[in-house]
């Protein structure tokens, strides 16, 4: 990915020097490894702590730290995110370690989301051509609306596609290229492999471990990664320039922690090699640039909300 400054007539240019672009550009394995292991240490804390309440008083107990783990694990997606840009390490391989184990754990194939995202980052708000766009969910009713908040039918389509991939060993979605198609079919079939294994060894075990440290939170967590994916693009315009077509959404120190610094979004995307960590130093350069600004989650989401029933009314 490119950050090669837009200059059609009527896009805004980015402000950023060659010089202050490499300098923002570093990338840093202890930044990396700070971000991944802290992330990944309240997973397993939170998995330890319902393990043991659920043990001990019974499911119902755990329900509470479930949905804190939900949104833990759900948001493993920015580590996905991150990897697929190469920009989390500044070692490839640890890229490639961090950004395989958390597709797996979130059930997005890391190969086919580094393509998917290819695509959105070169094509972004383009209605024929931003896979985000194409394989969108376009609700014709407010019922249909909350479903699609809820995440649940977004994690449904990419676990089919993933199956679909796996078991006829054909690629057909447009952003993955012929030449890489074999690559995602492997892939796929490599994944639905070792949930096989893991379910057969917990069934074997007699044990719903699994099931209530990730299972179950990986599907309440999408109640909150959607609407934080919605605050990203939706309502922005449908041009080329990241400072039009983007939103960054100012909110809380933790939220931007385990969201990886990603809702510095316009930042991002009008600088897709600057690494996470980084973003925030960026944000105090091109704020003032900066046209779609959220207001913290809660309120952008009533915004997002508001525009899906507006396009729905005027289609």
């Amino acid at each position: 990915m490119t950050d090669a400054t837009v200059s059609e007539p009527g896009h805004r240019l980015k402000p950023l020097t060659p010089a202050m672009l490499r300098e923002l550009s570093v990338r840093s394995d202890l930044r990396g490894a700070a971000q991944s292991l802290g992330h990944y240490g309240v997973i397993v804390l939170m998995g330890v702590l319902i393990w043991k309440i659920s043990t001990n008083w019974g499911v119902l107990w755990a329900l509470p730290l479930m949905a804190v783990q939900g949104y833990v694990v759900a948001f493993l997606f920015m580590a996905v995110h991150e990897t697929a840009h190469k920009t989390a390490f500044r070692s490839r391989s640890l890229n490639l370690v961090v950004g395989y184990l958390s597709a797996f754990l979130i059930g997005l194939p890391y190969e086919y989301y580094c393509l998917f995202h290819w695509d959105h980052h070169r094509y972004t708000q383009d209605p024929d051509k931003d896979p985000e766009l194409i394989v969108g969910v376009k609700p014709t009713s407010d019922t249909q609306l909350a479903i699609a908040y809820s995440g649940v039918l977004q994690v449904a389509g990419r676990l089919r596609l993933m199956l679909v991939h796996a078991v006829t060993g054909e690629v057909t979605v447009p952003w993955i290229p012929e030449n890489k198609r074999a690559v995602i079919v492997r892939e796929a079939r490599a994944y639905v492999a070792l949930y096989a294994l893991l379910l057969a060894l917990s069934l074997w075990c007699s044990s719903a471990l699994l099931l209530w440290v990730w299972i179950v939170p990986l599907v309440i967590g999408q109640f909150f990664l959607r609407p934080y994916l919605y605050a990203e693009h939706t309502g922005c315009e449908r041009t080329r320039s990241a400072f039009q077509n983007t939103r960054t959404t100012y909110t809380g120190a933790m939220v931007k922690w385990f969201a990886w610094n990603m809702p510095y979004h316009v930042e991002h995307h009008a600088y897709p090699s600057i690494p996470f960590h980084a973003l925030p130093k960026l944000n105090e350069i091109v704020d003032d640039d900066i046209v779609h600004r959220g207001r913290g989650y809660i309120r952008t989401t009533r915004e997002t909300w508001a525009w899906f029933r507006r396009q729905r009314r005027a289609g």
